[in-house]
């Protein structure tokens, strides 16, 4: 059920009737919410766009990734990682990930190629990715790091939020994330030149708006990925609630974590984390898959390499190689080594997911709610 103050702020656009920020005759509602993205993740640029998908392709048309690139994304994550590369020409290269549910950085340093631009890394289940290392190995080899915060909006790392630590962080609202607007997406950035190309790409009509683009930077042609006022509205109004959110999260993962270590924790254990400390998700891995399918199949319980398009064997669009146009291939520009998709890309990777299990912790659940739906999850 919806809070109170976010009905009250979309009945304020609905009664207004100005739902598209720029026919706004003042600030807009999406001005707002950028505004105080802004201050909230303490970040210089924030571009409301109208999902998780779009924001990720204008953070790499900011940070000028195109036609000939290659972009490493992990083997577990939304198939939208890996499609928004193609989407501007660009070659996703699939890459391991390790008992942390995230990207290896190890196997980050076998896949960079000659071509290789960027990395995209994915905070999956509110689980945190090892910037530290990745970021020291994308400086080594003069690469560009995106981070897809979608499934992590409010999570730190070593106390930085997420989404703010690379050349640019994609966010996503739709109905299963920590904010939610039905659908929606935000690109946060430190480079003015990331921002205004990306604001660019999301409006096709952005040269006509005043004081919108840098002058410095040429005026190309972009798409519509504008969000509305609605949108923006309803999302404002979330954004004092969610540290709450997240602790509310941080304490449950501690609830389970004291369950897990006595006898309800016999034969499973809890994956690695890379920030314990701050910890807003929980995963537990088994040495028998079939232990791990049993267990999964609960409610309040999912084993991940059962969950559909989030399994890169699950990709058809994308292991088939197909465009919208058979002259629109962007396999004809990576290197010479073969990257495209296919079953046995990252054995790794489907080890983990067969043995990893997800414990859901319903931050909207109240507490006594949720200690019941725990207590129906068996051993």
């Amino acid at each position: 059920m919806l809070d109170i103050g976010v009905i009250a702020s979309a009945l304020r656009v609905l009664a207004g009737g100005d739902f598209n920020r720029y026919h706004s005759s003042s600030v807009s509602e999406v001005e707002r919410f950028e505004l105080a993205m802004q201050k909230y993740f303490e970040v210089e640029h924030v571009l409301g766009v109208n999902s998780g998908t779009s924001a990720l392709i204008c953070a790499m048309v900011g940070c000028g990734i195109g036609p000939g690139d290659e972009v490493l994304v992990p083997a577990y994550t939304w198939v939208a990682t890996a499609a928004a590369p193609l989407a501007i020409g660009a070659v996703p290269v699939l890459t391991e990930i390790n008992q942390s549910l995230t990207i290896d950085p190890e196997d980050i340093r076998r896949k960079i190629s000659p071509r290789t631009k960027a990395i995209i890394v994915v905070h999956m289940l509110n689980l945190v990715c090892d910037m530290d290392a990745i970021m020291a190995i994308a400086k080594e080899n003069d690469l560009l790091v995106i981070e897809d915060a979608c499934q992590a909006v409010g999570v730190t790392y070593r106390g930085r939020r997420v989404g703010t630590i690379g050349d640019a962080g994609a966010f996503s609202f739709n109905a299963h994330k920590n904010m939610q607007a039905g659908e929606g997406g935000a690109l946060l950035t430190n480079s003015q030149r990331a921002y205004t190309r990306g604001l660019m790409y999301h409006d096709v009509g952005s040269y006509m708006r005043a004081g919108r683009a840098d002058t410095n930077e040429p005026v190309f042609i972009g798409q519509n990925y504008r969000m509305t006022n609605l949108a923006a509205a309803i999302l404002r109004a979330q954004m004092p609630r969610l540290d709450r959110k997240m602790k509310l999260r941080r304490d449950r993962r501690r609830y389970w974590l004291d369950k897990l270590s006595g006898p309800f924790g016999k034969n499973m254990k809890v994956s690695p984390h890379n920030d314990p400390d701050s910890a807003a998700g929980i995963t537990v891995y088994f040495d028998d898959p079939e232990e791990a399918r049993v267990f999964g199949s609960q409610r309040g319980t999912a084993r991940l390499i059962d969950t559909d398009r989030h399994v890169y064997t699950n990709w058809m669009s994308i292991r088939s190689g197909a465009t919208m146009h058979p002259r629109w291939d962007p396999y004809a520009w990576a290197s010479g080594n073969d990257v495209r998709i296919r079953e046995d890309s990252c054995p790794q990777t489907l080890e983990i997911l067969k043995r990893t299990c997800e414990i859901r912790l319903f931050p909207k659940v109240p507490t006594l709610v949720y200690r019941q739906v725990a207590k129906g999850i068996k051993r």
